[in-house]
């Protein structure tokens, strides 16, 4: 007896997520008896679930969260929204379709890095290229990928993202030679890629972090002509649930 229409169309789906062959496929699921397709299916159907799990998990081993983070239970009052971005908007990861970037700026403490760290862990649940850096460990990275002769295949790297973070900018300032290189990342990303920035800094303080106006008003040119600002405002987290308090 010939398999099922809906047997056939199983192992159709996985065996083509599988990089097999359609023809072969389709004459397998043809000819094979009921049980002998669905015994295919649910083996092609696992092959797919395994190799999906270890997408993901190769796509976070090259994001280097410095914590896995996820928005459950994450508290969203601090967050002020701007026009045409919301709640449902940031979780569909829509922006990364657009190449959006956007700048998640506010007071210390209140969800900034971690709302980027759980976006990163989203999209590599769906199976898209996100990266994470401070910008001083982006500096370092690049630096180090210059003096050992391979600062074009990292950037290559870098620019292969779908996502990428850059997390405290202007905690610390960038050095000429530092700026220098944040800017040419920014530059790559132009229209590629959708960067996500978090900073305590307004954009009038950039300057100070990229030691060049001329400079800090290039990168911020580029962020904000496919871009949203994100505010945050409130009690930080950390202090608000210290161990240490005040008498």
């Amino acid at each position: 007896m010939p398999a099922s229409e809906e047997l056939a169309k199983r192992v159709l789906e996985a065996g083509r997520c599988c990089s097999l062959t359609k023809a072969v496929l389709e004459e397998w699921a043809r000819v094979g008896s009921p049980k002998q397709v669905e015994y295919l299916a649910a083996y092609l159907e696992a092959e797919r679930a395994s190799r999906e799990a270890s997408k993901r998990a190769s796509l976070l081993r090259r994001c280097a969260l410095p914590a896995p983070k996820t928005f459950d239970g994450y508290d969203w009052s601090a967050v002020s929204w701007p026009d045409g971005l919301g709640r449902e908007d940031l979780l569909s990861l829509s922006f990364l379709e657009r190449r959006e970037n956007l700048v998640l700026t506010g007071d210390v403490g209140t969800g900034k890095t971690h709302m980027a760290s759980a976006l990163c862990q989203l999209a590599c649940d769906r199976r898209m290229e996100a990266r994470f850096f401070t910008a001083s460990s982006l500096v370092m990275r690049l630096r180090r990928a210059r003096d050992e002769g391979r600062l074009d295949r990292e950037m290559a790297q870098v620019a292969r993202a779908r996502l990428l973070v850059i997390d405290e900018l202007g905690f610390l300032p960038l050095d000429a030679d530092g700026a220098r290189l944040v800017f040419q990342v920014f530059a790559d990303a132009y229209e590629r890629q959708s960067v996500v920035i978090t900073t305590n800094l307004e954009f009038s303080r950039w300057g100070g972090v990229f030691g060049d106006d001329q400079m800090a008003a290039a990168v911020i040119d580029r962020i904000v002509h496919h871009g949203r600002l994100v505010q945050f405002r409130g009690e930080s987290y950390r202090v608000k649930h210290a161990l240490m308090q005040e008498g």
